[in-house]
């Protein structure tokens, strides 16, 4: 496998004209591997933090918080 190095020197023996083709062709790869990001949906969180409710009273925890807002 090439390293760093050799390919560096491979590219300094190319036109200006090809090493400039190089590097346009290198910025969309790039700009395209950092640009493209798989898509989330929301669904993804679903039942995140369930453990956290697990046993409480929906009802009761609501009626507890509007309670702590007139302290």
């Amino acid at each position: 496998m090439a390293t760093y190095q050799d390919i560096r020197r491979q590219i300094e023996n190319l036109s200006p004209s090809e090493q400039l083709r190089l590097l346009e062709e290198l910025a969309a790869m790039v700009r395209h591997r950092v640009l493209v990001k798989p898509k989330r949906s929301i669904m993804e969180l679903e039942g995140l933090g369930k453990e956290t409710w697990h046993g409480l009273d929906a009802q009761e925890y609501v009626n507890q918080e509007r309670a702590s807002w007139n302290s």
